[in-house]
């Protein structure tokens, strides 16, 4: 779309080997060309809040940053990156540009908008249903998904207690809250990536493997179990967001 204004892809991995594949995912399931997508590595470097409105959208990445690790055992990029990301979610829910987080970034909107995250529903890598609520059927970006669908997981905390406000919009059986939007401006949190194919996630897993998401000596069978996967509806997700935004 001519003259159309770019996106941002907000990334918060150290591991460089990640974070352009990461890139790649999210630019590939939204549909737009690389000149669209900006990229902001938010562990390298801050943000200004007045960049943001050069903006249509911004969507936030994943990292293996913690939200329930204690401030005090926090590194300090990851402090500065979770004081930027509250920054962005706050000119959002001010009336700005439409903001998509998922899986890490769940749990920074969560506990800035008062809500619980916890560890008690952390999930394996792996493909899980997902099932939307009602509200989830009704709304406009997820309502572009089936009611039930495969999703790609692995997380090791999650939102306990929605924030006041929150809707929630889709759950899996072992995490209650998978999605969930915030006022009415186009905020929305996904637990699960909605970027990946299982062969990106089968790369990342190799990146990670010594992340406690799965048992390092476990690799080879995590990889076979993701590779077989059929996973195809999320990245609908991102290209809805995309479609809403320039709208």
């Amino acid at each position: 779309m001519t003259g159309a204004r770019p996106f941002l892809f907000l990334s918060a991995r150290p591991e460089v080997e990640a974070v352009g594949p990461e890139y790649e995912s999210v630019r590939r399931a939204m549909g737009v060309d690389s000149d669209r997508l900006e990229h902001v590595r938010l562990d390298v470097e801050t943000l200004r809040s007045s960049d943001l409105a050069r903006y249509a959208g911004v969507v936030v990445g994943g990292s293996p940053y913690n939200v329930t690790t204690a401030d005090e055992h926090k590194h300090p990029v990851q402090r500065r990156v979770e004081d930027d990301l509250a920054r962005v979610a706050e000119s959002a829910l001010g009336g700005g540009r439409p903001l998509l987080f998922t899986c890490y970034g769940i749990g920074v909107l969560t506990r800035l908008l008062g809500g619980e995250v916890g560890t008690e529903h952390g999930e394996d890598a792996a493909a899980v249903e997902i099932t939307l609520t009602e509200a989830g059927v009704e709304d406009p970006l997820t309502g572009v998904l089936p009611r039930r669908f495969d999703a790609l997981v692995g997380h090791k905390e999650a939102t306990e207690r929605l924030p006041e406000g929150a809707v929630l919009l889709a759950s899996s059986v072992a995490c209650p809250v998978q999605v969930y939007r915030v006022g009415t401006s186009g905020v929305y949190a996904t637990q699960f990536h909605p970027e990946v194919t299982a062969t990106d996630f089968v790369a990342r897993a190799n990146v990670y493997r010594h992340h406690g998401y799965f048992p390092a000596a476990e690799l080879r069978a995590v990889s076979e179990r993701l590779a077989a996967a059929s996973v195809t509806e999320p990245q609908q997700l991102l290209r809805r967001f995309a479609a809403l935004a320039d709208a």
